[in-house]
């Protein structure tokens, strides 16, 4: 089988991508001819998700092995293959091209075609400029406005639900008060 995804970014306008892979390629195989299709090098730390209908991310597909010990799967982009985790048209996932600034991808699985096979992936069609791979600093903050640079809700900072009790000043490292800040400490 062969899957042809749909990639648009919310930064640039009339930018759209359609690449098309065999389905038995890993998402490390995607990655790359993503990378390629936009003209990006490849020296970020980038990641799949897996989205719900609503683009909520549901799982991670990393580059590299993060070594996180849990119950959740781990998911590698060299060891997992499309068809693991994408089996229906319409699936949506997440590429993050700029991990530091959680800069995007939109993906869709446009088509399934059946009964074709592909060797390597192929860019079907390139409309537009990406976007640049990475923002500086100065680009970064200047697109940030006070308003939008902290998520905060009404409860930030309410210690209404904190109760003294329970503190266990045996679990916390306190600090002598007869510590002089002001001296030389090394």
């Amino acid at each position: 089988m062969v899957y042809r995804f749909t990639l648009i970014s919310d930064e640039v306008d009339h930018f759209l991508r359609e690449i098309q892979i065999d389905s038995e390629a890993t998402f490390q195989d995607f990655h790359k001819a993503i990378l390629s299709s936009v003209g990006y090098p490849d020296d970020q730390m980038t990641s799949f998700f897996i989205c719900s209908n609503n683009w909520e991310k549901e799982t991670e597909i990393t580059l590299e092995d993060m070594g996180i010990d849990s119950d959740e799967d781990n998911w590698v982009m060299r060891d997992t293959v499309l068809s693991e985790l994408i089996e229906d048209e319409k699936q949506r996932l997440i590429y993050v091209f700029d991990p530091l600034a959680e800069r995007v991808f939109f993906i869709e699985l446009s088509e399934i075609i059946t009964g074709k096979q592909l060797k390597a992936p192929v860019c079907t069609k390139k409309i537009g400029d990406a976007p640049q791979q990475t923002l500086d600093f100065d680009q970064l903050m200047s697109t940030t406005t006070p308003d939008t640079s902290l998520d905060l809700d009404d409860d930030f900072g309410d210690d209404s639900g904190f109760d003294l009790d329970e503190l266990d000043p045996e679990g916390m490292d306190i600090i002598d008060d007869s510590f002089n800040a002001s001296e030389d400490i090394f």
